[in-house]
């Protein structure tokens, strides 16, 4: 664990104060979104008018269509039953599986053509290599109790393991990055950017739907890229690097997650919204996990709980800066919904808040008191530490009517979706993080709680975290069938803040250690136009 002395002790010290540090790279991105210029009125015109005209097609603008695919869906599954007598094994797996996305509640039992006389997939669906590559996407959508999917997924994985390694397979690279990446995992705008690609080397691909999808996706990232640029001047002018250098400065990955919750035009406000709020707490993340004593974040929480700016004096005075900061940043969205008369929403954000700095709070005083919890205790807690109830209940603040108190109060039930997405978010972190995290000093994760109180090394931990990972997603899936608790737009925020950390944490902390896969990442969706 490295330390270092700090220059902004708390006010009734006598002494200096040593402190931990992490060490996080500065934001490699500078001024690049600072500085992005509005397109010519004119050109912005003219793109959306040519949308407008080829809107009669659709490619990752599904968000245009909703009617009308919803329509096509219905019709899919009013003739899904009938799939029983259709061998073809691309066609069954692709059906089931955009039915399932979409909710439809259809049964896998559709798959037991696809079995030998002794239960096995039959060898000869090797063969069918888009086949094999639908039929392992839709497992990915597979609930508990779907032992056939989870033997597909094995099927399914090992067989195209080994066309992906064959030379000249037109299909290798979408193999390759399915395998890694499975489509029901990923962010939705990034899978959009890469199947055009994959579209428009089709040679019998529709050019003038390839043209709306490129259109239209270049047109969204402008709004993006206009978005971006305010948020990142709301950053510099809060200049947390220069005042809170221990904390990470990550507002452009803050944005990019944020574009994977919802993508779609008409959430600018809520984009905007939890993109603010994300950022801030990544900044009291990094107070109680790097930079606070314990003496501090007490009063801190404290004056969380309170929410009275009159607290503020009591603090020291880089928790000032974070706490007017966060008071801002609430207001203003106060503000903002009390036009749409929606303020009221506001009191569950806070109390979402409050919340998490209480379980930030907990863990803190954990390492303070060198306490390594059981894992009951720890998931108690750190399900809350994930930022996910937190951040679900911000995700609603700036979408319509289709918003609720009822809603929110589901939010505050402990729904099981919510657990799920949690569960991944912790399990995932931990298995990537927790090495940096012990060298630099940091309270126990879960891998460290699950050793000590099981007695098994590292990588018994690993498989069964993964066990639970898969499991979770099977609780999301599941939820997600109709009929559904709560809409489906609601969900689908949830749903999609488990793909991010599936993308971010997949190969390792993606968000504290940015590296090329993120660069690129964040490229592809917020810098680089599709050429037409």
């Amino acid at each position: 664990m490295s330390a270092q002395v700090s220059g902004a002790p708390s006010q009734n010290a006598k002494s200096e104060v040593v402190r931990r540090t992490a060490n996080f790279h500065p934001s490699i991105w500078g001024d690049c979104f600072i500085n992005n210029t509005s397109e010519d009125k004119d050109i912005h015109l003219r793109k959306v008018s040519e949308v407008e005209e080829l809107k009669d097609e659709r490619l990752g603008i599904a968000y245009h269509f909703e009617r009308e695919i919803q329509e096509a869906l219905e019709h899919i599954y009013a003739t899904f039953n009938d799939k029983n007598n259709v061998d073809d094994l691309y066609e069954v797996s692709l059906s089931f599986r955009l039915l399932r996305q979409e909710g439809f509640k259809v049964s896998c039992d559709v798959f037991n053509k696809f079995k030998d006389e002794d239960g096995q997939f039959k060898e000869s669906l090797t063969s069918n290599v888009e086949g094999m590559l639908a039929f392992y996407e839709a497992t990915h959508l597979r609930v508990h109790g779907e032992d056939i999917l989870d033997e597909a997924l094995e099927f399914t994985t090992s067989h195209l393991k080994s066309t992906a390694s064959l030379i000249g397979n037109p299909l290798a690279a979408q193999i390759t990055r399915a395998l890694k990446q499975p489509l029901h995992k990923g962010i939705p705008r990034l899978e959009a950017r890469r199947y055009i690609s994959i579209y428009e080397q089709d040679a019998s691909h529709n050019k003038v739907l390839l043209k709306l999808s490129i259109l239209d996706f270049n047109l969204v990232q402008s709004l993006h890229k206009e978005e971006l640029s305010d948020i990142t001047r709301w950053w510099k002018d809060l200049d947390f690097a220069t005042k809170l250098p221990f904390a990470r400065d990550r507002v452009v990955e803050c944005y990019f997650w944020i574009v994977a919750v919802y993508f779609e035009p008409q959430y600018s406000l809520a984009r905007k919204i939890l993109t603010k709020v994300i950022s801030m707490t990544s900044i009291l993340d990094d107070i109680y996990d790097v930079y606070g004593t314990l003496e501090e974040l007490e009063p801190f929480t404290e004056a969380i709980e309170r929410w009275d700016i009159s607290c503020i004096d009591q603090l020291p005075e880089y928790m000032q800066i974070c706490y007017r900061a966060l008071f801002d940043v609430f207001e203003a969205i106060e503000n903002e919904l009390a036009k749409k008369e929606k303020s009221y929403r506001v009191s569950y954000a806070k109390d979402a808040m409050k919340r998490l700095v209480r379980a930030y709070f907990d863990e803190a005083k954990w390492f303070h008191q060198n306490y390594i919890p059981t894992m009951e205790e720890y998931m108690h807690v750190a399900l809350k530490t994930s930022g996910y109830p937190m951040l679900t209940a911000i995700s609603f603040l700036g979408m319509g009517d289709i918003v609720t108190k009822e809603a929110f109060d589901w939010i505050f039930s402990n729904p099981k979706i919510i657990t799920a997405s949690s569960v991944i978010g912790r399990l995932m972190d931990d298995m990537k993080s927790h090495k940096f995290e012990q060298e630099r000093g940091h309270a126990a994760s879960a891998v460290e709680c699950y050793m000590k109180q099981h007695g098994v090394s590292e990588q018994v931990v690993h498989d069964e975290f993964n066990r639970q990972v898969a499991n979770a997603w099977k609780d999301i899936n599941e939820e997600c069938i109709r009929p559904t608790v709560v809409p489906m737009p609601l969900l689908m925020r949830v749903l999609n803040l488990a793909r991010v950390i599936d993308v971010i944490y997949k190969e390792g902390d993606g968000y504290t250690h940015v590296g090329k896969e993120m660069k690129d990442n964040v490229a592809s969706v917020l810098i680089d136009p599709i050429p037409i």
